[in-house]
């Protein structure tokens, strides 16, 4: 297993930033692609942006695209979500998620994911 807990929630105005962090315990933390995902009330949750094992790569969803962006250190055992410019439509809970130890690329699937934190709720207000 490889828990996660995210922090860095809260209540912020439009145009404005947060960064969330998710921490994870477990040896083989760099050896798992780490995604962040969202859901807002009444929706599906769904995908916001993914970095592969080493931080070379990422991959986001066209709604997040160059305001959001992703980092790790693999070090700290530590995975954060930078977003500017955040928009009232941005507000849900928001999950961080490892995929299997191994697996190489970024998958937008929830089912792809094996590892889950508990969230961390992102309010922007108007």
């Amino acid at each position: 297993q490889v828990p996660l807990v995210e922090s860095g929630g809260g209540l912020v105005q439009a145009g404005g930033s947060l960064r969330l962090s998710c921490a994870a315990s477990g040896r083989t933390f760099s050896d798992n692609v780490m995604g962040w995902f969202r859901q807002a009330p009444g929706k599906e949750r769904e995908f916001v942006g993914g970095i592969t094992r080493s931080g070379s790569s990422t991959d986001y969803a066209d709604s997040v695209k160059g305001r959001f962006s992703i980092s790790r250190d693999n070090a700290k055992n530590m995975v954060y979500l930078q977003m500017n410019s955040l928009k009232p439509e941005d507000t849900a809970v928001y999950y961080c998620a490892a995929r299997k130890t191994g697996r190489t690329y970024i998958s937008t699937r929830i089912y792809e994911y094996e590892y889950w934190g508990q969230g961390t709720q992102v309010t922007t207000s108007s």
